[in-house]
């Protein structure tokens, strides 16, 4: 019998699959990889939330866990994915300088807020009010990450690519029985994917539509982030990611010409050399409603537990959130009532399980 049967392999199903090697926990991973959500996110870590100059949710505990977590993977998987890169904020006034200092003398941002004002020495980027520059910031390389991480679990023969089909699972009170698997536990890191899990459907996870461009600007010679109406992310040989854009209604993987004229019309505000366009993607972020991940124990079945809800900070949370859940099953510790879906339990009564 196995530890545990995991489900999905994004940002959170990496993440908890970690704190599994990492304690000898024994499990297998089934994902089809229908969820694209991490494969076509962005990867910046980053703790402030620069529209408001406020910090995220947690930010010094999900960094201080997230960065060895990803220099562990580094060494794990022989692959570069932790690239630090400085993240500068575009200031569009005198006033919002203001309200950056302002901000950067709030305790819980003064480890994260430069207080020097960054010129800006770009010629091909409009910013005459210059930037505010962010402590403890970088990209992970997502598409990298995901690849490796399917074939290190491939080689282990830890992975069963396909579609997880709930019909076919079997719950008792001593273990979970799936096919031709037996498990202990049972941990859903499905993302979006979470919708069509009727165990845990009746949780609010809305989902929001991300598209990103990819651009090649040979002019533009950046290697740092620089946060305007969109981020610009630098990957290295003139190419650079462009994004994001937030949409509620449509559900569909698919990128839109709406998208991506909104994403050019706001690049083109402060970007003034050529460049070309040659990727241009879309996934639907796992979003809830009260900005906060979605952990914890079925209400029903003791055995079922679900990792989701990462939003747009898979790459901060999912570390995080996955320590948490690994210890509140294995050593009954209590999650952060934040994160625990027992805030949901109302939502439970009368839904199909």
């Amino acid at each position: 019998m196995l530890d545990y049967l995991v489900v999905g392999l994004g940002l959170a199903g990496i993440s908890f699959c970690e704190q599994l090697d990492r304690n000898g926990r024994t499990f297998v991973v089934v994902s089809d990889g229908s969820q694209t959500s991490s494969l076509v996110a962005g990867g910046l870590y980053n703790p402030v939330i620069l529209k408001r100059f406020t910090a995220a949710w947690r930010a010094k505990e999900q960094l201080d866990r997230a960065l060895p977590f990803y220099t562990g993977l580094e060494k794990k998987l022989n692959v570069k994915l932790d690239h630090k890169i400085p993240v500068l904020r575009r200031f569009a006034s005198v006033e919002e300088q203001n309200l950056w200092f302002e901000a950067a003398d709030k305790k819980e941002l003064r480890n994260f807020l430069s207080t020097t004002l960054v010129p800006n020495g770009n010629p091909w980027i409009n910013a005459p009010f210059g930037y505010g520059e962010v402590w403890h910031t970088g990209r992970v390389d997502t598409p990298t990450l995901l690849k490796s991480y399917n074939a290190y679990l491939a080689e282990q023969g830890l992975l069963v690519k396909e579609a997880f089909d709930h019909g076919k699972l079997e719950i008792t009170e001593g273990c979970i029985k799936y096919k031709s698997w037996k498990a202990k536990q049972l941990v859903f890191a499905e993302g979006f994917g979470l919708k069509q899990n009727p165990f845990f459907n009746y949780l609010p996870l809305n989902g929001t539509k991300g598209e990103l461009l990819t651009i090649k600007a040979p002019d533009l010679k950046e290697n740092k982030v620089i946060k305007s109406s969109v981020f610009i992310i630098p990957l290295g040989a003139d190419q650079y990611r462009v994004g994001a854009t937030y949409q509620w209604k449509d559900k569909t993987n698919m990128p839109t010409e709406e998208a991506k004229s909104e994403l050019l019309e706001k690049l083109n505000s402060f970007l003034t050399c050529d460049y070309e366009i040659i990727d241009h993607v879309a996934g639907i972020r796992p979003t809830v409603a009260d900005r906060r991940p979605l952990v914890g124990r079925h209400p029903k079945y003791g055995n079922l537990y679900v990792l989701n809800g990462l939003g747009s900070r898979g790459v901060m949370i999912g570390p995080y959130t996955a320590e948490s859940l690994f210890a509140a099953i294995e050593k009954r510790t209590s999650l952060p009532m934040e994160m625990d879906i027992d805030r949901f339990r109302k939502k439970f009564v009368g839904s199909s399980t």
